[in-house]
């Protein structure tokens, strides 16, 4: 008896950062946890953003589900690598960030991870509580469907790998068979898609980008449980990219069947094609149970984000404060920023997760990565990562806050070329900033020598 508790404590994640960290994830579960996760319900009211981007310059439906395909593939790509530091050490990721900044500058990032993964958990529950009012209507208030969504969510996050291998073994199925589902009703019933080009190609994969990388921040705390790198990495492209592609191609027929004007006056507008279909409200209700995994993630990386900077600090007690915060934000949460909100994480994290690439697989920062408490501030980090986050701005041609977006127009206007895409703008800029302080750095060591 006292074996098979050791066993099961084993198998969970440690209460603190000085707790061993369990390899139980294979491909499988990576597949599953990342698949899951790319199903959003705010994906569906966000097609409309994918098919407008700039709102004045409609893309086709070739040219959209293109932008789905290569957004995805490229942001996934830069999730699933941005994972594998995590397996290697077995470090979360806000923890990995001291390798590259220095324990105390890792704060910096930290805090800048915890205020936007709070923001996502608040978007969840307010999407699943709009998503159960769809099927159930207003018998059950709101407010209630917040509470107990984040009640739930916050019970995951005890047995976070629990909660995975939950996923694995029977939501992901049930999902795979909703969307089916939904993707045979909306197709016989959607009028061909017409008219719109390719002008706001760009903007449509920078979103489609902001999508995927929203989750570099928090790739590594779950990565960190595979058994191997390739585990993980193949995990988080594979599932993820299918599974994003297939929900903003959904979005994109509902947003049809809905009424743009619809879903632009109210996101939540779009679930109605879901519910109407035929037994549409159950597989429905499967995706907004589903959605829990989404507020999840996010309490659970909020909280170990919050153990780099209380390392002792037992997980449960910070879930529980978090779930709490988050349940409150979301009691008042506006979602018209929804778009804004997406912009800004990617400028934020796209050059952040460019730099530690260069600097953890190129300039052999794998061999020298100090994760401890006593780890050295490397304020140069800082520079590379300044002038990506400049340089996602002066290439997208996403639209975001008006104040903002006047801020960058006239670098904007001076620099930026049709072709040109804010994510990979920045994530360059980051990079070569970053080999540039590497190879000076290497040589100045080279001539004290």
């Amino acid at each position: 008896m006292t074996r098979v508790v050791d066993e099961a404590h084993h198998s969970e994640v440690a209460l603190t950062l000085d707790g061993a960290t369990p390899k139980t994830l294979g491909v499988l579960d990576q597949g599953a946890l990342w698949a899951n996760l790319a199903v959003s319900l705010l994906g569906f009211s966000g097609a409309l953003l994918l098919l407008n981007p700039l709102g004045d310059a409609p893309l086709s439906l070739a040219a959209a589900l293109t932008a789905t395909v290569v957004g995805s593939l490229i942001g996934t790509a830069m999730v699933g690598l941005s994972a594998i530091p995590g397996t290697q050490t077995g470090k979360p990721a806000m923890v990995l960030l001291r390798g590259l900044f220095g324990a105390r500058l890792s704060y910096i990032p930290s805090v800048l991870n915890i205020v936007q993964m709070i923001g996502w958990g608040a978007f969840e529950l307010w999407v699943i509580s709009h998503g159960a009012m769809a099927i159930f209507g207003t018998a059950v208030p709101y407010a209630v469907w917040v509470i107990v969504a984040g009640v739930v969510t916050t019970a995951l996050t005890v047995w976070p790998l629990g909660a995975i291998r939950l996923l694995r073994r029977y939501v992901t199925i049930a999902v795979i068979i909703s969307l089916i589902w939904f993707a045979v009703d909306f197709l016989s019933k959607a009028q061909p898609q017409t008219g719109g080009d390719w002008s706001a190609f760009a903007p449509a994969v920078d979103y489609v980008i902001a999508l995927s990388v929203s989750w570099v921040p928090l790739a590594a705390d779950f990565a960190r449980h595979s058994r191997s790198s390739k585990a993980a990495f193949t995990g988080v492209v594979g599932g993820y990219t299918l599974a994003q592609v297939a929900c903003l191609g959904l979005g994109v027929y509902a947003v049809a069947l809905a009424g743009a004007a619809a879903v632009t006056a109210n996101p939540t507008a779009v679930f109605g094609p879901f519910v109407a279909a035929p037994v549409g409200a159950l597989f429905f209700g499967i995706l907004v149970l589903r959605e829990t995994d989404q507020s999840f993630a996010n309490v659970y990386s909020t909280t170990v984000s919050l153990q780099n900077l209380m390392p002792r600090v037992d997980r449960r007690v910070i879930s529980a404060a978090i779930g709490v915060l988050t349940i409150a934000i979301a009691l008042a949460v506006d979602v018209t920023s929804y778009g804004a909100f997406l912009g800004l994480i990617g400028a934020v994290f796209v050059p952040m997760f460019a730099v530690l690439a260069v600097d953890y697989f190129v300039l052999g920062g794998r061999n020298r990565w100090n994760t401890g408490e006593d780890a050295p501030a490397r304020w140069a980090m800082l520079l590379p990562w300044a002038l990506g986050f400049a340089a996602y701005w002066v290439t997208t041609s996403s639209v975001t806050v008006p104040a903002w977006d006047n801020l960058w127009k006239p670098l904007r206007e001076a620099v930026r070329q049709p072709w040109m895409n804010g994510a990979l703008g920045g994530a360059i800029v980051a990079a070569v900033v970053t080999l540039l302080i590497g190879l000076l750095s290497g040589a100045r060591t080279g001539s004290r020598r």
